[in-house]
């Protein structure tokens, strides 16, 4: 039986209603501003005719699957995300790719589940500053899971100066304090690490690789 704190029980609760509600007008609506997510797959310091596994976490509907898919097209893709209605719409996307994507309704969170294939690749875009509780496990997991030398793929909401606009990112389940890069950069040696302004300023967000040290 899984064993989860009461919050952060809540707080995946909380992914589910939410996505829910947005999932189907999701991949119509984030292009707007959830920026360098197209530059996490290409930014992979990996050949495009390796053999690997990329997992990604909070996979939502596909769109990184997709990328990686088509990039790399004898990787094994795995897919962890809590919300079933993103899921659904993953395995939809992912159709082309059948064969070689997996998808997991799972909270990624040490203890919670055994991979069956150790990834070599970890990838969360925008997913991170909305496991809260839940962040630091899931760097804790993924260092755990991934062999000497593996990467990990980071692109997320960064920080913004405007208290307004946190306290309303807040509300929509996001953390935007600056809290992810110093501890990628505590458990995983950065390969790219790349902060930029969004929106005119309001806001930054990030682009990280890392491996594991």
């Amino acid at each position: 039986m899984l064993n989860i704190s009461t919050s952060a029980g809540a707080q995946q609760h909380a992914m589910r209603q939410y996505y829910r509600l947005h999932a189907a007008v999701y991949d119509a609506t984030r292009w707007t501003f959830l920026f360098g997510r197209k530059r996490l797959i290409d930014h992979l310091p990996v050949s495009p005719d390796a053999r690997f596994t990329l997992l990604e976490v909070g996979c939502g509907t596909g769109y990184n699957l997709i990328r990686a898919g088509n990039r790399f097209p004898f990787a094994r893709l795995i897919g962890v995300d809590v919300s079933a209605d993103m899921l659904r719409r993953a395995t939809r996307r992912t159709t082309s790719f059948s064969k070689r994507v997996f998808l997991f309704e799972k909270p990624y969170t040490t203890g919670s589940f055994n991979l069956s294939v150790r990834p070599d690749v970890v990838c969360c875009s925008y997913a991170l500053t909305m496991f809260n509780p839940g962040w630091e496990e899931a760097l804790d997991r993924a260092w755990l899971d991934l062999p000497p030398g593996g990467l990990i793929a980071v692109a997320d909401f960064h920080d913004t100066s405007s208290h307004f606009f946190r306290r309303w990112m807040a509300r929509n389940h996001v953390r935007m304090d600056g809290h992810l890069l110093p501890a990628l950069t505590k458990r995983f040696e950065p390969v790219t690490l790349d902060v930029r302004p969004a929106a005119g300023g309001l806001w930054q967000y990030f682009v990280f690789v890392g491996r594991k040290k």
